[in-house]
């Protein structure tokens, strides 16, 4: 059994963040399902001074009682000052304007964001795992001039620019995009928890408790941990994180 084995064998016998949905009929319960929300050993919160801008104004993103509020403008991210390998990542979200679009990179290319700091290209190279708000979908196929076969708006996983990702099915079109299993995300104004784990290459996605969609065989598996401003207001909060070895 790999080390990381051992670490989540260990945390499922403790019983740490284990929900259980009850029911008056235990025939018709749903199961206990697992639900992590950035507590217990080797947690911590992420701060303000853990980050540094890359292409956004000054003010695109502010700090302020534990929210993290994003303009939208310019489109760019801000990054961590220093690169991740294995952790997991707990954060909540919600966007304050239907359609919203934004996301976080998770290991995002180091010359992908210099080329950024050059003033080169908007976004940078990396596992992006996807935030949209509901709308985006909508206001994407308005008219009916265009279909949106190609993302969701409920977790998708997906590789950008030179990164690579064996996607988990169901899966996009092109093949490169892991659609997630089932549709948990909430609309405009609510509050949505994303627990991410990205261990040895491997990126696995949990939407408001369940798990939806990821990838494996990732290039990097290293990098910058990004949150992206891409054009609407958007709020994160609680975002927390462990460090793995």
């Amino acid at each position: 059994m790999s080390k990381h084995l051992l670490w989540f064998a260990a945390i499922a016998i403790a019983g740490y963040g284990l929900a259980r949905q009850d029911s008056a009929d235990e025939k018709t319960a749903t199961p206990p399902r697992a639900f992590v929300d950035g507590r217990g050993p080797g947690w911590r919160a992420m701060e303000e001074h853990e980050f540094t801008k890359v292409n956004c104004a000054q003010d695109t993103f502010r700090w302020e009682s534990g929210v993290i509020h994003c303009s939208g403008n310019p489109v760019g991210v801000v990054r961590t000052k220093e690169q991740l390998e294995n952790f997991e990542l707990s954060v909540q979200w919600r966007h304050l304007k239907k359609a919203g679009n934004s996301g976080i990179f998770v290991w995002a290319i180091p010359e992908s964001i210099q080329a950024l700091e050059r003033g080169e290209g908007r976004l940078p190279g990396g596992i992006e795992v996807q935030v949209l708000d509901l709308g985006y979908k909508e206001a994407y196929e308005e008219g009916g001039k265009r279909k949106a076969d190609w993302f969701t708006c409920h977790g998708d996983v997906f590789p950008v620019g030179a990164a690579d990702m064996q996607p988990f099915p169901p899966v996009a079109p092109d093949k490169k995009r892991s659609f997630p299993t089932r549709e948990l995300s909430r609309g405009v104004g609510e509050w949505n928890h994303y627990y991410v784990r990205a261990i040895d290459g491997e990126v696995r996605l949990w939407v408001n408790g369940e798990e939806v969609s990821g990838g494996t065989a990732c290039k990097p598996s290293k990098g910058y941990l990004c949150l992206e401003s891409e054009g609407s207001p958007v709020e994160f909060r609680d975002l927390r994180i462990r460090v793995l070895p």
